[in-house]
């Protein structure tokens, strides 16, 4: 297998985009990537979507966004692992061109949620939970973290105020994105005043639906710097499942592909938690991040919330150890197929230097890890910045 590296990223911003279609969206942030990458064409081209069939009614957007970008008649295809189908494009691009299948790969993840709003819009994105037994019976995403938080909170006595510094920190780190769909400051103690959705997920808890698209382009690493004079190291990918119920884990509250797809991807890259720059996690809802720190081992059972005290400011951008350094799903916004794409783009540009006022001081080495539902599918990759 080649080494593989990133020679070029694009995205757009995560907002509500009435007046673009998913292709217009998906076609901004390719041209983008293309454009960083110099490169008119590559030889492959995987999109990342979760939910284009219910949203949007629209399916074959690996021949629509190739069609779109001049690139008619390139292997192309959808990946779709709910939330994490934007990190399984990178996993399927990544797997190309490090077997040689293709010299140049552009991974896309698009996704257009705002064709679909109130009720239609929970129903289309339960299809993530068993069709059977959840969204049959009134299940959505945000009932079902509910329960795990209700849980965690009960086994292990945390009241829900001591949540709150994940979702600060994310909106210090989101108010200077200029790309993030909400920029304010979350005050403190607003958050579990916060009108509840599913108790005690509130609306400060929950990261919002979103429109965008983000492109990045894949090469073998020995070619990348005569294309990039800043190539980034896709050191280490991996992919690990769970069961889809929660009801069928033996424990519910340990988040088992996390943890299994963390440690295959580091020891991939040769590295260890201790030798990570930057995490950008999957913190869809706050609970979620706290279960990922504990599965990698970053903090023992039960106590992944102790990051989150006074503000969260230990996973600030100056912190010990940052966490969404853009603003992630909660203040940058979760356009869904597209977050895994993100969420590489961001870590890249951190590993670039190029991240303005979101920049994590000498960052070298990152985390980024993509989930679907609530941790049933885990894809994780690390990236290294190449040496000057």
């Amino acid at each position: 297998m080649k080494p593989v590296a990133i020679v070029g990223v694009g995205m757009t911003p995560v907002r509500e985009h009435w007046s673009l279609s998913i292709g217009e969206l998906a076609e901004a942030a390719g041209r983008a990537a293309l454009a960083d990458a110099g490169l008119a064409a590559v030889d492959a081209l995987y999109v990342g979507n979760a939910y284009g069939a219910a949203y949007n009614q629209q399916t074959q957007l690996g021949s629509l966004i190739a069609g779109d970008l001049g690139l008619a008649g390139v292997e192309s295809y959808c990946c779709e692992a709910g939330d994490a189908s934007g990190a399984a494009a990178l996993r399927t691009g990544y797997l190309a061109v490090a077997a040689g299948a293709a010299k140049t790969a552009l991974v896309l993840g698009v996704e257009k949620v705002t064709d679909m709003v109130g009720l239609a819009r929970n129903t289309a994105r339960s299809v993530s939970l068993n069709a059977d037994y959840e969204a049959t019976n009134g299940a959505t995403l945000t009932s079902m973290a509910a329960l795990l938080m209700r849980r965690y909170m009960l086994e292990h006595e945390v009241g829900l105020a001591q949540f709150e510094g994940f979702s600060v920190n994310a909106h210090r780190n989101g108010a200077l994105n200029p790309k993030a769909m909400y920029r304010n400051p979350l005050r403190a103690g607003a958050f579990s005043k916060a009108p509840m959705i599913a108790e005690p997920v509130s609306l400060f808890d929950s990261a919002p639906d979103a429109d965008g698209a983000a492109a990045l382009i894949l090469a073998p690493a020995d070619e990348a710097v005569d294309l990039s004079p800043q190539p980034v190291l896709l050191a280490g990918s991996a992919v690990a499942t769970d069961s889809l119920m929660l009801q069928d884990r033996m424990d519910p509250l340990h988040f088992a592909a996390v943890g299994r797809s963390a440690a295959r991807a580091l020891d991939q890259a040769g590295l260890s938690t201790s030798d990570l720059d930057l995490l950008e996690l999957h913190d869809g809802y706050t609970i979620m991040t706290a279960l990922a720190l504990e599965a990698m081992g970053f903090s023992a059972r039960g106590r992944g919330w102790r990051w989150a005290q006074v503000n969260g400011e230990k996973l600030a951008l100056n912190g010990e150890l940052p966490i969404s350094s853009f603003g992630g799903l909660k203040s940058r916004g979760n356009p869904s197929g597209a977050t895994g794409v993100y969420q590489a783009v961001e870590a890249t540009l951190q590993l670039r230097g190029e991240a303005d006022e979101n920049q994590v001081a000498n960052a070298r080495t990152a985390l980024v890890q993509n989930l679907g539902g609530l941790a049933s599918s885990a894809v994780t990759h690390i990236l290294r910045a190449l040496p000057d």
